[in-house]
């Protein structure tokens, strides 16, 4: 999504500088905006051929969680007068 939006926006800056026109350079990019949403936003097919298998919520509780970071102290040496 992300690199279509850049593709997209380079296109429509490149385009509306060359031809300066401000509202043709917004056009392309509205249109870039409505392809790629078009692309991304549905639940196509081949976006589920390999599913990721989710920890079942039963068995996340039987699991521990780990233990909270200690925080890290700064180790400077102590200064000498």
């Amino acid at each position: 999504m992300q690199i279509l939006l850049l593709v997209f926006a380079l296109i429509a800056f490149v385009t509306g500088y060359v031809l300066a026109s401000f509202q043709l350079m917004v056009l392309i990019y509205a249109g870039g905006v409505v392809l790629t949403s078009l692309v991304t936003i549905p639940n196509w097919p081949f976006f589920n051929r390999h599913p990721l298998k989710w920890l079942d919520p039963i068995e996340a509780e039987n699991h521990p969680k780990p233990p909270p970071a200690e925080k890290v102290t700064s180790k400077k040496k102590p200064v000498k007068k």
